[in-house]
């Protein structure tokens, strides 16, 4: 039998912690530190662990997705899951207006509140005493299908409401709706992830969201940074806003995420200000949006005005201007990545879409073409929405003349002229040509970038240059160059070829995780090379390992490992392994340095940013690697710790979006020596 005190203290942890949460993600305003809340998850996770009895289902512990569902039950809304009417200029706006007031001139006196039109997936949410119980999609508006344990993933989605103190009316049974989406930065630090792991990328955040969301298995959900925005009440019991702006507050006291700049305006003058607004930073928002949505405040008067179809009379959409146009594909084209990846983009008929003139744009992948069997000469649909790559939703079939043909996989590279490969579990198509010139030049930016060698001085367009002289013919040859030879250049004085050439040759006392992150083998970045550094030693047991000792590296998979041994084993590579050797770069690492050193921070993940009162950037990372502990170099959802010093710069502003814990080097040096702490990432 569970000793009540372990009872009463789980559930006290419980409410803690959604009080905390609700503080952090709703409001922005917590009131104990990221450590003690560590302290009081990690106790809950403590005692769930030691009595499983006590694991509720809408405990803050239990986020992660579980066991796959075999299909979707379909699930009856209480109430319709209206859509709405749209209007694209303001003469539209007004003729709505004018029809609703002829059908109550109550009309006349009421308030409108102008919130944004959400572009993402409409989810109807079920709470009973409080519980979150049964989540859906809108489906036809009248049935859904049940996504529950899918939408548990989603961390801003209260498992429980209320999670803050307070006098509040907590409604015995409630349904609320909201939308579930993915920010921009979020699908944008997603897609480079997936594509820097040959993986497929996704071509916008409303479909991705849409796409993760009805996965049988809610794991793969759980990958996908969604969140989630409520704006509305469909049904529940007792006493209830009678407005939309009192909805709204209610719901936010509840707990649930709402969107900010929503505003509550006196006339049709007031909203037609207010959709201006919502225009001028249209680009700004860290979502996508397609308009504003106008609804009466008044719910009684709302819902008194009835339906025309699906559509409420008492709410309108007023659409932006088009972020959409079309225009003619002229040609297909190939870019060449560092890695060897072949990436094509449409060469278009110039056009004017957001204020911006574009004649390129991402065609995504190859497999993306033949799935909308989009061909050169079609007429193409062209989205560009705020600082998003311009990119094509697919032909206009209508329009297709009987001239174009399918477009077929490029079979040799643009650049060398070498044959193309791909792999049977990836979409990327590669050029493996390590002397291949379009990669050389990107490698050898990659070579001297700051996460590597650091070689001050030498940037795109001059590796561009000695590549294009024919003085580079891989990165080994950057420890050849001398002085005398760059004069020779354009752009190059006395002290600018003593200065690049001295910065080359200080990057031999790089240490050896970098000159591997260096090398640009695909799928290891600086977490990785650090991992191999520690693990092997140098560069001879490195390319000896097999990939059965690699896959013995933690983090390092069947992927990483074979990406590995193929890199190692090519005689270009191998050749060019010999020739750093040669000019001394040859960096070692002991095996067992850190081993006497306490593991503290095993399984954290830290980025760093600004400037530390007493240690530099690469001091702050040799103690975090020292101790076990990873220093990557941007935030992202696995990101445990920002690691913040003066003048942080947009990494803060990230780690804040992501709820990352931010910490400065006081409290990093607590963290070495306290012992093994857990993760800090919210649940």
């Amino acid at each position: 039998m569970t000793d009540p005190s372990f009872k009463v203290r789980a559930r006290k942890l419980q409410n803690a912690i959604r009080q905390h949460n609700y503080r952090y993600y709703v409001l922005n305003d917590p009131v104990i530190s990221d450590y003690e809340y560590d302290q009081l998850l990690r106790e809950l996770q403590e005692i769930e662990a030691e009595h499983p009895e006590l694991v509720t289902p809408d405990s803050p512990t239990q986020r992660a997705g579980t066991t796959p569902a075999e299909g979707f039950n379909r699930i009856p809304h209480p109430e319709p899951i209206l859509s709405l009417a749209n209007a694209y200029d303001d003469t539209e706006l007004v003729a709505w207006y004018e029809r609703i007031v002829k059908l109550d001139d109550r009309v006349v006196e009421a308030q409108f509140v102008v919130e944004p039109k959400l572009d993402g997936l409409t989810v109807v949410l079920h709470y009973t005493d409080g519980v979150f119980t049964l989540g859906a999609t809108r489906g036809d508006g009248e049935v859904g299908e049940d996504i529950t344990s899918n939408l548990r993933t989603i961390r801003s989605l209260p498992l429980r409401i209320p999670v803050q103190a307070g006098d509040v009316n907590v409604p015995p049974r409630i349904v609320v709706r909201g939308e579930a989406i993915i920010y921009l930065d979020d699908f944008a630090a997603m897609n480079k992830r997936l594509e820097e792991a040959g993986e497929r990328t996704y071509v916008n955040p409303r479909n991705t969201a849409a796409g993760a969301l009805r996965q049988l298995d809610p794991s793969l959900t759980a990958e996908r940074p969604i969140r989630l925005l409520c704006y509305a009440i469909v049904d529940g019991e007792g006493t209830l806003p009678s407005t939309q702006w009192e909805t709204l507050k209610y719901l936010k006291a509840l707990g649930f995420p709402t969107a900010e700049g929503v505003s509550l305006e006196e006339d049709i003058p007031g909203v037609l200000k207010a959709y201006q607004r919502w225009v001028d930073r249209r680009d700004e928002l860290p979502y996508e949006a397609d308009g504003i949505v106008v609804k009466l405040n008044d719910l009684q008067l709302s819902a008194s005005l009835g339906v025309v179809g699906k559509d409420p009379r008492g709410a309108l959409a007023y659409k932006f201007p088009a972020q959409v146009v079309t225009t003619e594909l002229l040609d297909i084209g190939l870019n060449v990545g560092r890695t060897g990846v072949i990436t094509p983009y449409a060469i278009l008929d110039p056009v004017e879409v957001g204020g911006v003139t574009v004649r390129q744009a991402t065609l995504h992948n190859f497999d993306y073409i033949a799935e909308k069997d989009i061909r050169i000469g079609d007429r193409v649909l062209l989205k560009r929405a705020g600082d998003v790559i311009p990119y094509i939703i697919g032909p206009v079939l209508e329009a297709r003349s009987k001239n174009t043909k399918p477009y077929n996989l490029p079979v040799s590279c643009p650049s060398c002229g070498e044959p193309l490969e791909t792999n049977e579990d990836e979409v990327a198509v590669y050029c493996v040509n390590a002397s291949c010139p379009a990669q050389l030049v990107r490698n050898i930016e990659h070579f001297a970038s700051r996460g590597a060698m650091d070689i001050e001085g030498l940037g795109i367009k001059i590796a561009d240059q000695l590549v294009a002289e024919g003085i580079l013919h891989d990165v080994a040859d950057l420890y050849e160059l001398e002085p005398a030879t760059l004069l020779g250049l354009e752009g190059f004085g006395e002290k600018r070829a003593d200065n690049l050439v001295e910065s080359i040759a200080a990057s031999r006392d790089q240490p050896l995780s970098r000159l591997i992150n260096a090398l640009g083998i695909r799928n290891v970045g600086e977490v990785v090379a650090s991992d191999l550094a520690r693990a092997f030693g140098d560069l001879n047991q490195l390319a000896s390992a097999s990939a059965e000792d690699l896959e013995g590296v933690e983090g390092i998979g069947p992927i990483v490992a074979s990406t590995i041994v193929d890199w190692m084993n090519t005689p270009a590579n191998k050749k060019l392994l010999g020739k750093l050797k040669a000019a001394g770069v040859w960096p070692e690492t002991s095996q067992h340095e850190d081993a006497e050193a306490p593991q503290t921070l095993s399984g954290l993940t830290f980025v760093i940013t600004g400037t530390l009162p007493t240690w530099s950037r690469e001091k702050a990372k040799e103690m975090i690697e020292r101790h076990g502990g990873k220093a990557t170099g941007s935030v992202s959802s696995k990101t445990d710790y920002l690691l913040a010093g003066e003048s942080p710069g947009s990494k803060l502003q990230k780690a804040q979006s992501l709820e990352v814990k931010i910490i400065d080097e006081d409290a990093l040096r607590a963290l070495i020596a306290q012992g093994p702490v857990e993760s800090s990432r919210r649940v």
